[in-house]
């Protein structure tokens, strides 16, 4: 059984395959069927949430290990108590998981990003950022970079959270299960804004999100190396990287577990320390 599950996971990083979307052939709707509209023939897709349901959709492929951008335009205006998760999740027990969760807020305030990463099971490693632009005007590229050496976040290009494999020191990293890409939007007003102060505005509904240029880098099977790809076997941030990531947490984080003693009062997570 160890032999085949090593034979299954060699063969599914044997090589690089490019996949840009068509939301037809790439996605299926998940829920809210009348809520999610494909539209420009496959090119773009829009998520709807009203009071009598949110929306979501899901990849038709399973990925281990991919470079994996889509471009997406937030709910505007008074977004306040809705959630746009982008995310890519394994299935069953001790699921593996990294997300993208978009916070609404109240008109004119700026919007909550929140990372997290699921390894086993194991969650409760959030990031908060405010976005240094305004999410709702336009498309942005949101980007998640995952290899075996590292998990990196990026917006536009500009790297905002590095999580790192550190099984070295017992710290389990997700490397071993296929992901599916998924997103929905969903009322969240029970903790969401505010830890929930704030509710949805449902006079404002329908809320929309759209996505568009999914763009995958992916390891698949055929006879090539997936190692031979610099995304794949990229292991740091380059200087200009490391700078810009230092730019984003220094003006931009309002919330970081590693920072949160109270919250861990026996110790922070081992990760954090290194």
């Amino acid at each position: 059984m160890a032999l085949l599950f090593l034979f299954l996971v060699l063969t599914h990083l044997a090589y690089l395959q490019n996949i840009s979307a068509n939301f037809y052939s790439d996605f299926d709707i998940t829920w809210g069927n009348d809520h999610a509209k494909i539209l420009d023939n496959g090119q773009q897709l829009q998520l709807t949430l009203d009071q009598s349901s949110g929306s979501g959709f899901q990849s038709k492929n399973e990925y281990l290990f991919a470079k994996i951008d889509m471009q997406i335009k937030l709910v505007p205006g008074n977004s306040a108590g809705t959630v746009t998760a982008y995310y890519m999740s394994s299935q069953g027990d001790k699921h593996d998981e990294i997300d993208f969760e978009f916070l609404g807020n109240l008109s004119g305030d700026p919007y909550i990003m929140q990372t997290n990463v699921f390894s086993q099971d194991q969650g409760n490693r959030e990031q908060r950022i405010y976005l240094w632009f305004d999410p709702t005007a336009d498309f942005h590229t949101y980007s998640v970079l995952w290899n075996p050496q590292q998990i990196l976040f990026s917006v536009d290009g500009t790297p905002v959270r590095v999580f790192k494999n550190n099984e070295n020191v017992g710290v389990a990293y997700p490397k071993n299960q296929g992901m599916r890409i998924y997103s929905s939007l969903w009322n969240g007003d029970d903790w969401a804004t505010r830890g929930g102060l704030v509710k949805i505005d449902w006079s404002k509904a329908p809320f929309v999100a759209s996505y568009q240029n999914f763009n995958a880098q992916v390891c698949s099977t055929s006879s090539s190396d997936c190692s031979a790809n610099a995304w794949y076997s990229q292991v740091a941030l380059d200087s200009g990287e490391q700078q810009q990531l230092e730019w984003v947490r220094k003006n931009y984080m309002v919330y970081d577990y590693c920072s949160d003693t109270k919250r861990f009062p026996q110790g922070l997570p081992t990760e954090c320390t290194r």
